[in-house]
């Protein structure tokens, strides 16, 4: 199964040249690196990303993650994937842009 993070250009770009993060502000404050799945995506986008422009969509297979994966309860008591441990740049299968359009992010069509 993929999940997905979205980063900021910043975050994606030290995450490129460092070879491994802590995750963006919030991932670190928290102690553990948020994803998404396909279904929670665009709703993290518009909760969290309101208005960002120049972010990042990654896509990682949830099963290469573990044991360090869990799924907690979160918004609305929806099970979301968290990392506790630090996200590598091999982890992740492709990155892509996620414009900002009529003020919402587009998504890719093909995420699963």
């Amino acid at each position: 199964m993929l999940i997905y993070k979205i980063f900021r250009a910043p975050e994606w770009a030290l995450l490129q040249s460092d070879g491994e993060t802590d995750g963006a502000p919030v991932d670190v404050a928290d102690g553990y690196v948020h994803f998404s799945t396909a279904a929670q995506a665009a709703e993290t986008a518009a909760k969290h990303f309101a208005s960002e422009d120049d972010l990042w969509l990654l896509a990682l297979d949830a099963d290469t993650l573990a044991p360090d994966l869990k799924w907690e309860p979160s918004r609305g008591g929806a099970l979301f994937p968290h990392l506790y441990r630090r996200l590598r740049r091999s982890d992740v299968l492709w990155a892509r842009p996620l414009p900002l359009e009529n003020g919402a992010h587009v998504f890719p069509e093909d995420m699963a």
